[in-house]
């Protein structure tokens, strides 16, 4: 046993001392790799060190490559606007007529040259060359205003009165000749022209202004005019475009008649001839407005587009020799001899004028059509004016006038708004009145006045009372007189005249109108609602309908299913027979026509929903219950709301 313990112990002894020999080598080892390693760190210290010169040099190259790539780009961007602007050069002076378009173009990049060079202030020769090509530039320009006074001198001509006419509504269009001959026996009475106008509101009214100048070069003109303006020619343009269209609208008018007349033409003038050409004035000034100047308007926007101030001005200069000449006719009438009889004359052109208005402005919008409109408008005052200096004949005439025709939806008439908008006139010429008060009657100016009004009022009603005579259906008569009175009613209380004429007037009057409105429905839907009786509906003719059978044809009520269908089939054909009608009539104010309306649906509707619950089972039970039962309430109730709308025949039959 000890034998073999001293073994154990001289084995590790032995394997200690080899450990510790393989430590010392790995030591030395590390020790020689370190002493390696610090020699390499020297060495690449001084390679380093010896290439950092070379490094310097090499990024010297670099740049000086960078700036050369540089110089050499802005070189070749030189040499293509060299080529650019030689290109430009040879179009422009082959001229505009060959190639429009690549002429264009060839401007456009001039344009870009001078502004490249112009800005290359370094460059030696960039100021020779933006001389030059402001040189070229200002020939290109000379060139494209003679392209755009050919163009448009070519195109301008004068619109010839059929062609007009053939813009203008169907029923306005005249039926043989021109409205512009003097004493046309076809002329009407022009008392007569202020019921026309308005009578024709049951038609699709529509004006479609004529092209003056052929679309498809409109946009070449705008482009020729934009590349002018740009280069500052806008005067040119100016006068080039005056010079090409005022004389072309000018003539337009004289060929459908037009005549500058003055005061002293005016005067000589016999009656008959003169108010057949009053009758033609008011023609000439919607065809004016609403289609050659609307036209010209179209024109100048187009060909002006993005240029307002320069189209406004254009457009000013171009019609105002136009106005001019349908502006004096007017005003000779105005300051001309007042007499009885020219009072509904006056009241005619007054109401072309106000008709107008609207389209005036915007047609004339802007700060240099200002004195168009001012001239305008003050010959509309005029007209107002010298209207009020007749005042002492206005109350005759008014009741005497002789208008055949009726509105024909039944809307306010043309001489209601008129003679309100006369007596308004008269409260904001108190001071004037009060002198005249004072030189023929004694007493209180206000209450003169006051008088004065009522009798106006008085005569316009009983005027108003004959025109309504004229409408062959008694329903429409009660809506044409609900909606005048309702208007005089509405126009007194929002106006001074409610504190002379008082709230017993306004109170009276208020009631007339709900005895008109009742007085329509009444006559209106009286027969339709004696569909939906019950009574006639039983074999017996008993109104019970609790009869007995009708030989396989009737129900448990005892109602008989062919009366019934024939109620039905009765109902539907007067209903749409009213809607078609009423559709086309109309009640103007907003709150009264649904007052209407609410009313008719408050009678109608549920006497429907009644008939339907009661009698609908008999015919659903048969053949083609929709033939007969075509609407339910709601359907009713939405037709209901497209009446009094005032629409034209082909929109109630969609």
């Amino acid at each position: 046993m000890m034998g073999m313990a001293v073994a154990g112990v001289d084995l590790l002894t032995e394997k200690a001392a080899m450990m510790r020999e393989s430590l010392q080598k790995s030591q030395t080892i590390t020790d020689n790799v370190v002493t390696i390693l610090g020699s390499f760190d020297h060495r690449l210290s001084a390679l380093e060190t010896a290439m950092r010169p070379t490094q310097v040099r090499t990024h010297s190259i670099r740049k000086a490559h960078e700036n050369i790539d540089r110089t050499l780009k802005s070189a070749e961007v030189i040499l293509a606007h060299f080529d650019q602007y030689r290109q430009a050069e040879a179009k422009i002076l082959k001229g505009p007529h060959e190639d429009l378009e690549n002429y264009l173009e060839a401007i456009d990049n001039l344009r870009n040259n001078i502004q490249f060079f112009g800005s290359k202030k370094g460059f030696k020769s960039s100021d020779g060359i933006v001389v030059h090509a402001n040189n070229l530039l200002a020939k290109a320009i000379s060139k494209l205003e003679d392209e755009f006074k050919q163009l448009l001198s070519s195109y301008s001509k004068p619109v010839e009165p059929e062609r007009l006419f053939d813009c203008l509504p169907n029923s306005m269009r005249p039926s043989s000749g021109s409205p512009g001959h003097e004493g046309d026996p076809s002329g009407k009475n022009p008392s007569n022209h202020h019921a026309e106008h308005h009578n024709n509101n049951a038609d699709a009214v529509v004006y479609t202004p004529p092209a003056l100048i052929p679309p498809r070069f409109l946009p070449l003109l705008h482009d020729l005019a934009q590349h002018m303006v740009e280069a500052g020619h806008q005067q040119q343009l100016l006068k080039i475009y005056r010079d090409a269209r005022s004389n072309v609208l000018e003539e337009s008018l004289q060929k459908l008649g037009v005549e500058k007349l003055n005061k002293d033409d005016v005067q000589k003038l016999q009656w008959e001839i003169l108010e057949a050409k009053i009758g033609n004035w008011i023609h000439f000034m919607r065809i004016a407005v609403k289609l050659l100047f609307a036209g010209e308007r179209k024109v100048c926007d187009q060909i002006f587009e993005g240029f307002d101030s320069l189209s406004e001005q254009c457009f000013a200069e171009v019609t105002t020799n136009s106005v001019s000449m349908l502006l004096s006719f007017g005003e000779a009438i105005a300051r001309s001899k007042r007499s009885p009889e020219k009072l509904f004359v006056l009241l005619d052109m007054y109401e072309i004028m106000q008709e107008l208005h609207s389209e005036i402005e915007t047609l004339f919008k802007g700060k240099a059509c200002s004195g168009i409109k001012e001239a305008a408008t003050s010959l509309t005052k005029r007209l107002a004016q010298t209207a009020q200096e007749t005042f002492g004949d206005f109350e005759e005439a008014v009741e005497k006038d002789a208008t055949k025709t009726a509105v024909t939806d039944g809307t306010v008439h043309p001489l209601t708004s008129y003679v309100i908008n006369y007596v308004k006139f008269l409260f904001d010429y108190q001071s004037t009145l009060k002198q005249l008060f004072q030189e023929f009657e004694s007493g209180n100016d206000s209450s003169q006045l006051a008088s004065v009004t009522v009798r106006i009022m008085q005569a316009l009603q009983t005027n108003l009372d004959g025109k309504s005579k004229q409408y062959k259906d008694i329903a429409l008569t009660h809506l044409f007189l609900m909606n005048n009175i309702h208007y005089i009613v509405r126009s007194v209380r929002r106006s001074e005249a409610k504190d002379l004429l008082g709230d017993d007037w306004v109170q009276r009057h208020r009631r007339i109108v709900q005895q008109h409105a009742n007085q329509y429905k009444r006559n209106a839907w009286a027969k339709i609602l004696q569909c939906l009786s019950i009574q006639g509906l039983t074999s017996s003719g008993g109104g019970s309908g609790s009869a007995g059978g009708d030989g396989g044809t009737g129900s448990s009520s005892g109602a008989s299913r062919a009366m019934v269908k024939d109620r039905f089939k009765t109902f539907n054909i007067m209903f749409e027979e009213l809607h078609q009608k009423q559709s086309q009539w109309t009640v103007p104010d907003t709150e009264l026509r649904e007052s209407l309306r609410l009313a008719v649906a408050e009678v109608l509707l549920p006497a429907y929903r009644s008939f339907v619950k009661r009698y609908g089972p008999l015919v659903e039970s048969g053949k083609n219950p929709q033939k007969y039962i075509k609407y339910t309430p709601e359907d009713l109730d939405r037709m209901l709301g497209e009446f009094f709308e005032g629409k034209n025949m082909s929109e109630t039959k969609r």
